[in-house]
């Protein structure tokens, strides 16, 4: 079975791919597809919400099953930001170093203690006929100092969880553990009532 996926990052579509094909679905950019995708405006205040527009607007341009993602950093300190802005917290879309500076920057002088965050996965499947349904998964860990390993996306080089940052973690190490692996075991379960 074929789904399209509404996202433009090749990391996080390799991160779906590698859980969701096991349960005999093949993961689909609008490229693979051969169709052009309306870049949605993520106006949500919500992971759901944004999650929800990106899926269902796939879905009504493609006529496929649409999955979409929307996930972030929620850091305590900060009273759970960056959360849904976390892809342009400083300002520029998609630019991972700067949004880990301005974290960390913000977070110089924060104790270890008081360093508690959580990376948070929303994923949204619309199907054509206007069925959908969300999970969602966490994972909960601390702000590091400073960046370690080059691995992942994002914010992963300062997630903690125990002594490594998932930066550090291979991708099935982080599969295992990751807000979004957690989120998509949800949706394997989920998916079973639909397909």
């Amino acid at each position: 079975m074929d789904f399209l996926i509404a996202t433009h990052n090749m990391k996080k579509r390799a991160e779906l791919e590698r859980i969701l094909t096991p349960l005999g679905i093949r993961v689909l950019t609008a490229d693979m597809a051969g169709i052009e995708l309306t870049d949605v405006e993520e106006t949500g205040e919500t992971f759901e919400e944004n999650a929800y527009l990106k899926a269902s607007s796939g879905s009504e341009e493609s006529g496929m099953v649409c999955v979409a993602d929307d996930s972030g950093l929620s850091v305590d300190f900060l009273d759970g930001a960056p959360g849904v802005y976390s892809a342009r917290f400083a300002g520029e879309h998609g630019n991972d170093e700067k949004n880990i500076e301005k974290v960390l920057e913000i977070m110089k002088d924060v104790p270890k203690e008081k360093r508690t965050a959580r990376f948070v996965s929303v994923v949204c499947c619309c199907f054509p006929d206007g069925r959908h349904f969300s999970v969602r998964g966490e994972c909960e860990g601390l702000i590091a100092f400073e960046k370690h390993g080059s691995g992942g996306f994002g914010y992963d080089p300062i997630f903690l969880v125990g002594d490594k940052t998932f930066g550090e973690l291979t991708a099935e190490e982080k599969d295992k553990i990751s807000h979004r692996g957690n989120a998509l075991r949800k949706f394997a379960e989920e998916i079973k009532e639909y397909i």
